[in-house]
């Protein structure tokens, strides 16, 4: 037993916490505002590690773009109260020669009326349509319409409606000039139907695939088309059905225009889904008769990589803009115009959760900090309070 007694005295010299006697110890009112005071920090500063450790941030990156073969989707929706759709067309051009002129494909014209209320048209002729006028002249007449020295779209090679004169046109690059001399436009009544037309609005919306690289979409009153290597739209047609110069109130809301496939998910935070879509709720009014609008869109590819789901590719991009009244004089073609610049670089958001080690270290760190510092504190005020009681005692004495 002596020697069992001698192997634990001897392993008490390794304890680093030696106690003092209970009797030793002396308890201040200093000393418990302290304790107070640390407790409440260290609880606060856990709490906020804590915090920081079931929250995980976003870190970003930046790398060279590898995907830039790769096709670009525009996803848009934009609003002009005062233009009919009829006399609204899209065109996509980039800097590799590529031009389509008038896109249809995925792309919806929406006819609203002064009220900015969908028309429903199911109850009315669209505009350049076979009208029930239209149809009993073609069953009591099986002649070829002539195309105007135009090559016809059509198999029959015959061009039948206005629609398909102005088409033809349009393919040979010309413009199509004076409808009163088009034998199809004048049965069709084009004219009275386009100014039965030219006080609605309309809503361009749908998805664009376009090259990654360098161009720009437009839309602009007037059909395109190609002359001389210049991009040029038919509007010729339109300023005669329009004294008064409403056809080009080129007033517009853009109501998102987005970049690549943007997936609304609640682990990508709403300041990284900002800035793919900064355009959006963009409005511009004028009261010019010809206007060009011009938005400078500086795109860059993003990659989104949260922690537990897969990850998403967007593009986030930045814009000037530039408006101004064109001229008789000076030209130009009015219109809205998102001029398009590519990054040769990536984003890369990475989202990261501290570990588990780093919230132990960091609790233990918090605690063990403080602890530390109040101690020196209460020793530094239990010394000074000792002192200042030696001195009053000395001089009641004296």
């Amino acid at each position: 037993m002596a020697r069992q007694g001698s192997v634990f005295s001897r392993f008490r010299q390794f304890d680093a916490y030696a106690k003092t006697l209970d009797d030793f110890r002396v308890k201040t009112t200093t000393g418990a505002s302290v304790t107070i005071i640390s407790t409440i920090l260290i609880g606060y500063l856990i709490f906020s590690e804590l915090l920081a450790y079931s929250t995980p941030t976003w870190r970003p990156s930046l790398v060279v773009d590898s995907g830039r073969k790769e096709k670009l989707t525009i996803n848009f929706n934009v609003t002009f109260p005062h233009m009919p759709c009829h006399m609204l067309s899209l065109d996509v051009m980039d800097d590799s020669g590529a031009h389509v002129s008038g896109l249809t494909h995925n792309v919806y014209k929406v006819r609203l009326d002064t009220m900015g209320q969908v028309i429903d048209t199911d109850k009315e002729y669209q505009l350049g349509d076979k009208t029930h006028v239209l149809q009993q002249a073609l069953a009591t007449k099986d002649e070829c319409g002539s195309c105007y020295g135009a090559d016809s779209l059509r198999e029959d090679g015959c061009c039948q409606t206005c629609g398909d004169v102005r088409e033809a046109y349009v393919k040979m690059g010309w413009g199509i000039g004076d409808t009163d001399k088009i034998e199809q436009c004048v049965r069709e009544n084009w004219k009275e139907l386009f100014e039965h037309h030219s006080n609605e609005g309309c809503n361009l919306n749908g998805k664009l695939s376009v090259n990654k690289i360098r161009g720009n979409f437009h839309i602009a009153p007037g059909q395109a088309f190609t002359n001389n290597h210049m991009h040029v739209h038919d509007i010729q047609s339109f300023l005669g059905g329009a004294p008064d110069g409403h056809a080009f109130d080129l007033s517009h809301e853009i109501h998102y225009i987005k970049f690549g496939p943007v997936e609304e998910t609640k682990d990508v935070p709403e300041s990284v889904l900002a800035i793919t879509n900064p355009l959006g709720g963009t409005s511009k009014s004028t009261d010019q008769v010809q206007m060009s609008f011009q938005y400078f869109l500086k795109i860059v590819s993003t990659e989104l990589i949260p922690l537990h789901s897969k990850p998403v590719y967007t593009n986030q991009y930045s814009f000037t803009m530039e408006e101004r009244a064109l001229a008789p004089t000076t030209g130009g073609l009015p219109g809205v115009f998102f001029m398009m610049d590519i990054s040769p670089m990536q984003i890369i958001y990475r989202q990261n959760q501290p570990s588990l080690t780093n919230l132990i270290t960091g609790i233990l760190g918090i605690a063990g900090g403080i602890f530390t510092v109040a101690g020196l504190v209460d020793s530094v005020m239990y010394k000074a309070e000792r002192s200042f009681k030696r001195k009053v005692e000395l001089g009641k004495a004296l």
